[in-house]
């Protein structure tokens, strides 16, 4: 008889799983149901809304996916919602892939150095027009606050861990781990991009870099 029982899971994935998600725009039902063209429209409106969007009409935004707007509401009642949609879809991709990443046997600092790595794709190739039309929208920036908050929870998550096992010295989680989350979103402020070095997402990841070789390693007590 085959067992059916599900395989037992670590503790690293214990932790990450007893984090809860922001609660998705676009639910995987709803997802389903969308039609293989509503699928692809959803990826090329990232292209699109690169450029800006805060003056585009969904007349617009229809004429240069070359759909119809029977087609493009049924992916969102409105432009504001549609660029919300986009956005969460995005950045739910982001996590789901930055997850995968990590291996279930990991150590908690390799775990968040890979966790953090893949989340960071979600800055990349974020235009200057982009990030000021966001930056207008205070939904979208609440959509962006939600998803910082989970991955400032994982980081956490993975600090505590790294502190019980004596990884590294005790010191505030809940700081480092808010400094490791949200250089991304920082970076792509319409007042800081432009003066980046370079991308928001290399900039990002030097940050993270910086920080975790910057944790206190603990004292090991000498043997004589």
């Amino acid at each position: 008889m085959t067992d059916l029982a599900a395989p037992p899971q670590s503790e690293l994935q214990r932790r990450l799983r007893a984090i809860p998600a922001p609660r998705p725009m676009l639910t995987r039902e709803a997802h389903a149901r969308l039609t293989e063209r509503q699928r692809e429209l959803l990826h090329e409106l990232g292209r699109v809304f690169a450029d800006g969007f805060a003056d585009l009409t969904m007349a617009e935004v229809a004429a240069r996916l070359g759909c119809s707007l029977r087609t493009l509401y049924g992916l969102a009642p409105s432009r504001d919602e549609l660029v919300l949609t986009v956005l969460d879809t995005h950045l739910w991709q982001v996590g789901r892939e930055a997850m995968g990443t990590v291996a279930p046997d990991a150590a908690p600092l390799d775990a968040l150095r890979a966790y953090l790595s893949a989340a960071t794709v979600a800055v990349q190739g974020t235009t200057a027009a982009y990030a000021r039309d966001l930056d207008t929208m205070a939904a979208a920036q609440r959509r962006n606050q939600e998803h910082a908050d989970y991955v400032v929870a994982v980081c956490r998550a993975l600090l505590d861990w790294a502190v019980e096992r004596g990884d590294i010295a005790p010191v505030d989680t809940a700081a480092v781990a808010r400094t490791l989350a949200t250089p991304g979103r920082d970076l792509i402020r319409p007042e800081v991009l432009p003066t980046l070095q370079t991308s928001p997402k290399e900039a990002a990841d030097e940050v993270v870099d910086i920080v975790l070789r910057g944790l206190p390693r603990p004292t090991r007590t000498r043997r004589t």
